[in-house]
């Protein structure tokens, strides 16, 4: 069987974004090239650095490569989709060139082309990201691995959100901690979530082919095989009181989510909040203090941000 591969020229902030609106086009599978990952690699203190003159790699911006079968006849989606990315700029999103090509790829080549952009991550002393089909030996017995496989649509913590997130998880867990993950995604920040000792996650996604990613993520990693996994929209309708709210999603979403977060933590809870771009931090400030939240850490990498917020207190 063939299949035809659909590559959209965009940018690192808008990568997740051009996923969803190609999964939800038909895509079987999207791989990424991101040339902030490269960066990212060259800059990153921890672990073993990438020589990124031993494969290919995106100079600049990022591709998003979508997998189509055959039988979907691309020219009569292709306008539907570069139309969707468009329509990104009226959330904020610098989209890029948001040029599109298309090839054919044989079954054989799909099937694994998309692996070799994932490598194993250290994300901080203690948290290691390992795509599942790589072998990798701990440097030290307390570092958590972590077993990742991104079903070729989710990433494998190297975009600078991640990271940030999962260092100021770092950060706030102590262990016996309950965790509402927000947005979940891969999973990947519940399973860090357990890793470093917290009692009971929850993780919920808008998306049902994420809340499949995570479930089976969650089943590679023993430690976190009683996280609870649903779709949700949001906090909408949640009723639980969290120890801590981790959410790694786009600021104009982090909003809109602020009330109910507020709702769900309890009195000395924490929130952690990413997916932030500089020039959204203002804005998010402002819903964060009118809803009676006040920064406690901020953590940057680059152009993105991550935030430690507490509920307000009197004085």
């Amino acid at each position: 069987m063939k299949w035809n591969q659909v590559s959209v020229l965009t940018t690192s902030e808008a990568v997740e974004a051009v996923s969803n609106i190609l999964m939800e086009s038909g895509a079987n599978g999207v791989a990424i090239e991101d040339s902030m990952d490269v960066l990212n690699f060259e800059s990153d203190a921890f672990g073993e650095i990438l020589d990124i003159t031993t494969f290919d790699h995106i100079k600049e911006g990022a591709k998003v490569i979508a997998y189509f079968p055959e039988t979907v006849f691309l020219p009569e989606i292709l306008p539907t989709i570069s139309l969707r990315v468009e329509q990104l700029k009226e959330f904020g999103l610098e989209i890029g060139e948001n040029t599109i090509e298309t090839s054919e790829v044989l079954e054989n080549d799909w099937a694994t082309a998309w692996k070799k952009y994932y490598h194993p991550v250290n994300i901080s002393r203690y948290l290691t990201i390992v795509p599942e089909w790589q072998e990798y030996t701990p440097h030290s017995t307390d570092e958590h691995v972590m077993k990742l496989d991104p079903g070729m649509a989710f990433g494998t913590g190297t975009h600078p959100t991640t990271r940030l997130t999962l260092q100021a998880l770092e950060v706030v867990l102590r262990g016996g901690e309950t965790v509402i993950d927000v947005g979940t995604g891969s999973g990947i920040l519940s399973i860090a979530s357990k890793c470093l000792g917290a009692k009971d996650v929850y993780a919920y996604d808008l998306d049902d082919v994420a809340v499949a990613s995570a479930k089976e993520n969650m089943n590679l990693n023993p430690v976190a095989k009683d996280v609870f996994v649903a779709p949700n929209n949001l906090l909408v309708g949640v009723d639980k009181k969290a120890d801590v709210i981790v959410a790694n999603i786009l600021a104009d979403i982090i909003i809109k989510m602020i009330p109910d977060a507020y709702r769900c933590l309890t009195d000395e809870g924490t929130l952690i909040i990413s997916g932030i771009i500089e020039e959204k931090e203002a804005s998010v400030l402002v819903y964060l203090e009118e809803n009676g939240f006040v920064v406690d850490q901020r953590f940057s990498q680059r152009d993105w941000l991550a935030l430690i917020v507490k509920k307000a207190t009197e004085d």
